[in-house]
């Protein structure tokens, strides 16, 4: 092992304020006296500390709820280490068996590459693009070959890799796994002895195929990387995690009204903890705003500043601004500065039949539901009578609070 991983530096009040920032929101950090010793050494030395994120790109977008992790990227670029943001092109092809039930459909070559620039593109809104080494781990997975492979196998036992939880169910309830699937925590493993990273990072269901890069920089005689998994973010609900399947996601290229007033949708409670997880503020700043709110200013005003800044952070100060200023028109009842335009015939045309086919309700059904429920207005008057039939004109449709539309009806 490296002699400068037990040797002792100084700890100084900046190496502890590093470890605060590290500590922020986590969900565990292993060991976190090994990674104080590598913060006072990297301070005391004046050598950043290599920090790898590995994703593979199984889908082209994100959410906000991905940007977790990535936040904790960032906030450790900020202090001065270089960030590895790692592309599973090669792991990708085996593909991922971490909390699955049955084997994870392999990618094409095509696919892993359309996805990777689009995720890339999307990540660099959260990190610093110019302070980011990007790599592929086909780099080193590819000439290690079928002899390296092997090698590599040696390395690590089955019962050990038996004891990965997924593995384990789906053997108990004997559904099949495939020989392949074992290789995969092995090479996201060597992918830590290629880039003799210091920390890796990864989602609590990330954390065997972590300690696998820990264990096998070890086999490899290197001092072993420290972990880091972040808690996954629950969405819109605040009770599912966030995720498209649930509908309850913020996705990074929402348009800025909308991004906006989705998180000003979240409850107050849930608030606190995207702020955690989410906001680029101190934690003395976030702790100030909580007490002002337990002091009796009206929880609100927090998170339209949480709103701004997400906002800001995706689509620009500008958009953001103006979002903010969207909302606000809406919120008194005001119409937005822009909303779609749209020309339909069939004058007379019942209400139903016009939300449908201005997109502004998927059915009839549903906007007759929509009716019902008070949620439709024809120049910012409430509609309440389903046989309501429009003459030839121009009208502004709203649907809720945030769907409006410019009707010109021949």
């Amino acid at each position: 092992m490296n002699s400068a991983a037990v040797t002792n530096f100084p700890v100084t009040d900046r190496v502890r304020q590093a470890l605060a920032v590290t500590l922020r929101g986590v969900q565990e950090l292993l060991p976190e006296d090994e990674w104080l010793r590598k913060l006072a050494r990297a301070e005391a030395t004046g050598k950043p500390l290599r920090i790898k994120l590995g994703l593979d790109p199984t889908a082209p977008d994100i959410h906000i709820g991905h940007t977790v992790v990535l936040n904790k990227m960032r906030q450790l670029q900020d202090l001065g280490h270089t960030v590895i943001f790692l592309i599973g092109d090669f792991t990708s092809m085996i593909g991922d068996p971490s909390g699955r039930n049955t084997t994870r459909p392999p990618l094409t070559a095509e696919q892993i590459k359309a996805n990777a620039e689009t995720y890339y593109k999307q990540a660099s809104l959260v990190l610093d693009p110019a302070k980011t080494e990007i790599r592929y781990n086909s780099e080193w997975s590819d000439p290690l070959g079928a002899r390296g492979m092997i090698q590599l196998a040696a390395r690590y036992t089955v019962a050990r890799m038996m004891e990965r939880d997924d593995f384990t169910k789906r053997f108990r309830e004997g559904r099949s796994i495939s020989v392949h699937e074992f290789l995969y925590p092995l090479m996201q493993g060597y992918d830590s002895v290629a880039l003799q990273s210091d920390l890796e990072l990864g989602g609590t269901d990330q954390k065997f195929n972590l300690l696998m890069g820990r264990h096998l920089q070890q086999e490899y005689g290197q001092e072993p990387q420290c972990i880091l998994t972040m808690p996954l973010l629950e969405g819109l609900d605040g009770v599912e995690k966030m995720s498209k399947s649930k509908n309850n996601y913020i996705a990074l290229t929402e348009d800025p009204n909308t991004m906006f007033a989705k998180v000003l949708s979240i409850s107050d409670t849930l608030m606190w903890r995207w702020y955690t997880l989410l906001s680029f503020r101190s934690e003395a700043e976030i702790e100030g705003l909580r007490e002002e709110v337990e002091g009796g200013r009206n929880p609100k005003d927090a998170k339209v500043l949480l709103a701004h800044e997400i906002t800001a952070r995706f689509h620009g100060e500008a958009a953001a601004q103006r979002a903010r200023e969207d909302f606000e028109n809406r919120s008194k009842g005001g119409i937005p500065d822009e909303i779609p335009e749209l020309a339909l015939s069939g004058a007379p045309l019942g209400i139903a039949q016009l939300l449908k086919q201005a997109n502004l309700a998927p059915s009839t059904s549903e906007a007759n539901r929509l009716i019902d429920g008070g949620g439709v207005r024809i120049d910012s008057s409430v509609v309440s009578d389903k046989g309501l039939k429009l003459a030839a004109g121009t009208y502004v449709v709203q649907v809720g609070k945030r769907k409006f539309a410019r009707v010109t009806l021949a």
